[in-house]
């Protein structure tokens, strides 16, 4: 298990836990299985039936002791009856095609633990099942049923995902327009205001003065605002009274040179 990981504060932190091993139990290794791979949809019948209910019958046919058996599954009436709204019909008889096994298959059965991020209690169960002495594989007969349900299936496959459809009410549509409400707007204050002409110099000071006695720092555009003033123009003013401040926590913002801080002498008296 891995040590927790120290962090800022003193929230906890979850500990990730290592899985324990997993035991495998041995019992049935001597066994013998059939794996049978079966249809989509007989699958999907099966997941859906109780497991207190038959799924259908298998029979073992032999004509002779030296032929091969044939094997056939009937369907019970309870995996036909499993149908859900908008699904076909399924086939009820299927036979077994045998195919051969060109390696060693192990069947076995996997068991997740409860799940407990600090203290794992117990490990996987891992259980074998036996080993796989036929395989098989299920397929319905090419009877009425079985093209009915290949039917369907087709025609449910071409049906377009989009269908055009008739509206019976109108429907607001958002075009694109050229130019948007509050873009037009500025633009209209902005021409309503004129071009901003250059006052007196020493006008301006005395709004720039009057200014910094509030604060002591003032960013361009806030300046902008106040003194009205063209800001190629302002700036010329500020070079002239103010330092630049290009160092935390009061950077790209403008300060009184310290001949002009007037109201520094006012607080020491």
């Amino acid at each position: 298990m891995s040590q927790p990981q120290s962090g800022r504060g003193d929230e906890p932190k979850a500990v990730k836990s290592t899985p324990l091993p997993a035991k495998v139990d041995l019992s049935a290794v001597n066994k013998t299985v059939w794996l049978v791979k079966v249809p989509k949809y007989l699958a999907a019948r099966w997941e859906r039936i109780p497991g207190d209910l038959e799924a259908g019958k298998v029979k073992i046919c032999k004509s002779s002791p030296t032929a091969r058996p044939t094997l056939t599954l009937s369907l019970s009436d309870a995996t036909m009856c499993l149908t859900e709204p908008g699904e076909s019909e399924i086939p009820k008889e299927h036979a077994f095609q045998v195919g051969p096994i060109h390696q060693t298959l192990i069947a076995f059965d996997h068991t997740e633990a409860p799940k407990d991020d600090l203290f794992p209690s117990e490990p996987d169960k891992v259980r074998i099942l036996g080993k796989v002495s036929e395989k098989l594989e299920c397929r319905p007969y090419a009877d009425s049923s079985y093209m009915a349900m290949k039917m369907e299936e087709i025609k449910r496959a071409s049906k377009p995902a989009r269908s055009v459809q008739q509206l019976d009410r109108v429907v607001n549509n958002y075009k694109p327009v050229a130019d948007h409400k509050n873009n037009i707007e500025y633009e209209q204050r902005k021409k309503a205001e004129g071009k901003k002409a250059r006052d007196e110099k020493d006008k301006v000071l005395e709004m720039l003065f009057a200014a910094f006695e509030k604060h002591q720092y003032y960013n361009v555009k806030d300046l902008v605002k106040i003194t009205n003033q063209p800001i190629g123009f302002l700036k010329e003013v500020l070079k002239e009274v103010c330092n630049y401040c290009v160092k935390n926590p009061h950077r790209n913002m403008w300060e009184l040179k310290p001949e002009y801080r007037h109201y520094k002498q006012d607080m020491d008296d």
